[in-house]
């Protein structure tokens, strides 16, 4: 059977049956399960104080009223930076390099921003649309150029979470098949493109935390245009 570039990104199946929801719940797999004693080892250590410096970042430029979102965009943050580096593994699936997941994840939170701003002060949420003193003839340019502006954030936040790892996946698979073709032929340029593959590798780690760090960030700031 032929395999395409593009086949890692098809959702793994058993029996005709997707495995994507079995990849998407394996990284709480990864956190600490609560006990008597909460911190038991370094790792728990290590794992708590990001998760408590992760969230303070986040909180940071939201009043208090936004502290409430701080279990959920804590969670998604690590729900995303979990998928993103479990993908880089051999032989895994990585549900984020699905539009269709990212989508999913980006749209309710979004919405959930929008209405949270309309149910607490409409006045100040409305008012992003039309700013204060815009002549009489732009008005319905502008009303027009913001409603889109806003409607297209989600899909802004689902597509650059999709086409940067999509990218990155896709750059490893292209070079290490080089590094294996030119391992008969030309030894010398594999080392080279090996050396390049390592590199890579680093680069795609930095990007996958990177992306769920900016994902998580900007619904924070949506969220602090609206409280």
């Amino acid at each position: 059977m032929n395999l395409t570039f593009f086949d890692q990104f098809a959702s793994p199946q058993l029996m005709g049956m997707p495995l994507i929801m079995i990849s998407m719940f394996f990284p709480t797999l990864l956190l600490p399960s609560p006990n008597n004693r909460w911190i038991t080892n370094r790792l728990t250590t290590v794992q708590l104080w990001s998760i408590k410096s992760m969230t303070k970042q986040l909180m940071t430029p939201l009043n208090k009223s936004g502290h409430k979102w701080a279990l959920i965009l804590s969670s998604l943050m690590i729900f995303l930076l979990l998928t993103n580096l479990l993908g880089l593994l051999p032989y895994t699936f990585t549900p984020t390099t699905q539009l269709s997941t990212n989508m999913a994840l980006a749209f309710p939170l979004w919405l959930a921003t929008i209405l949270t701003g309309l149910r607490n002060q409409p006045s100040m949420s409305l008012g992003h649309i039309l700013p204060e003193g815009t002549p009489t003839l732009l008005i319905p340019t502008l009303i027009l150029i913001e409603t889109t502006s806003q409607i297209i954030r989600p899909l802004a936040l689902g597509v650059r979470l999709t086409a940067n790892l999509t990218a990155g996946h896709l750059l490893i698979q292209l070079v290490s098949t080089a590094t294996i073709v030119l391992l008969q032929i030309l030894p010398t340029l594999s080392i080279i493109t090996f050396t390049i593959l390592l590199l890579l590798t680093i680069l795609e780690l930095a990007v996958a935390m990177i992306q769920a760090y900016v994902f998580v960030l900007l619904i924070s700031l949506y969220l602090q245009e609206n409280i």
